[in-house]
């Protein structure tokens, strides 16, 4: 049994949530302080609309990357010992984020009146869409730097400029939710991160490829190919996931109050931050990981060993959630948020499913197994809206976690399902 212990302590995940842990920690204590202070200046309205705005801007920062930021992470990963082949793959990665953050920057600025009526339902918010036009080159340009450093493992430089930004976000956004409370909650939702890229080119000056000659160059077509499967599955993410979300959102305001949308937003808000302890070391370690992985033997070994550790935690720490549920909602929001109390069962029963699932979904990321990535994607952003849209009708705000339970139940028995033969398979 100790001897077991030792071997999971002593295990690459564990140590990549040791040392993410801090930076996690941080960014979980920044992001609460950030929650509450603009939970209780702009109540559940406000938090619906940060929400829809959020949702809205993870599709655009998927635009402005080019979707190709795990592609990144992959081929840098693959390629690291092959100078020549890694060059190619940077330069032309940089040459499409620039491109196409400058190109959708421009679309957000010449659009922001009609986007503003569409996503916050009033044309008053038009300058936040200007603002966000104006940030989007600089924060694509950081996170595919960031890609980088993740695909070569620098997990020192890439843990110290997480933290930066975490303290950055904090200082940015309280800062402008006292000055200007909404106004400024929506402003620092779409710019906070794109003033840390000044910061990473800083920790990265000195590195060998951060160079005008590795990262400007000629085009090579048979590179823009490969990234252009990862293209299609990020955008397809994009515009899925956060489009699924949108709806039911807005069907939650249309059929019952802005509120009851602030009561599943908050919920949404406290699953995002427990989840990034598991997204912070499936991006950083596990994704890298299967990347590198050229055997079926070692693949299921990986699955196998991650599913053993990251279980229990996940258990374990979601039903503590839920016994202190009363305290969190004190701890994170306001009073005001009591009602969301219904809905934590469903919600963290869904997180389970969903983080059981995410095990199998990263192997089709690492792997380019695009097609099958798109079509479930697809089925299961849908099914979502679907449901919801049943069980809201039926069962009130609720059915909105319950509807994302059973969605990610099914996800889960689909990734089972598809991934049967490398898992029952006997690789000895």
């Amino acid at each position: 049994m100790i001897e077991k212990l030792k071997k999971v302590i002593s295990s690459d995940l564990v140590k990549v949530f040791s040392f993410t842990g801090l930076s996690t920690i941080i960014k979980l204590v920044t992001s609460y302080v950030s929650v509450k202070v603009v939970a209780a200046i702009i109540g559940p309205s406000g938090i619906a609309l940060i929400g829809q705005l959020q949702n809205f801007s993870s599709i655009f920062t998927t635009l402005g990357a080019g979707g190709i930021n795990n592609g990144v992470v992959k081929y840098v990963s693959e390629y690291k010992d092959n100078e020549t082949e890694l060059q190619k793959y940077i330069r032309n990665g940089f040459k499409i984020t620039v491109f196409l953050s400058f190109f959708f920057g421009l679309f957000l600025i010449v659009s922001s009146s009609y986007l503003s009526k569409w996503i916050l339902l009033d044309t008053q918010y038009n300058y936040v869409f200007i603002y966000f036009g104006v940030s989007l080159f600089l924060l694509s340009i950081n996170n595919y730097f960031l890609s980088i450093l993740n695909g070569f493992k620098e997990f020192k430089k890439f843990v110290v400029i997480n933290i930066i930004t975490s303290v950055v976000g904090l200082l940015f956004t309280v800062t402008l939710v006292l000055l200007f409370h909404l106004k400024g909650a929506l402003i620092a939702t779409v710019t906070y991160q794109s003033v840390i890229l000044f910061i990473t080119v800083f920790f990265l000056r000195k590195t060998p490829w951060f160079t005008s000659k590795v990262l400007w160059g000629k085009w090579n077509k048979d590179i823009i190919r490969k990234y252009l499967s990862y293209s299609f599955m990020a955008l397809v993410s994009a515009a899925t996931v956060p489009v699924s979300q949108l709806l039911v959102r807005g069907f939650l305001i249309k059929k019952y109050s802005m509120d009851s949308a602030g009561y599943w937003e908050g919920m949404n808000r406290i699953s995002g931050l427990y989840l990034l302890f598991v997204t912070t070391s499936f991006s950083v370690y596990y994704l890298p990981r299967l990347s590198e992985i050229k055997t079926e033997a070692l693949l299921k070994h990986e699955i196998i060993k991650t599913y053993k550790i990251i279980t229990p935690i996940i258990a374990g720490s979601l039903i503590l959630i839920f016994l202190l549920k009363n305290l969190v909602i004190n701890i994170l929001f306001t009073k005001e948020f009591y009602p969301m109390k219904d809905l934590f069962f469903w919600q963290l029963l869904g997180d389970f499913f969903k983080i059981m699932s995410w095990i199998l979904a990263f192997v089709m990321v690492a792997k380019s197994m695009f097609k099958i990535y798109i079509i479930t994607e697809i089925l299961f952003s849908t099914l979502f809206v679907g449901l919801s849209v049943l069980f809201i009708n039926n069962f009130g705000v609720i059915g909105a976690t319950q509807s994302y339970c059973l969605n990610y139940f099914l996800y889960f028995l689909v990734m089972l399902f598809l991934f049967r033969n490398l898992l029952l398979k006997n690789h000895s």
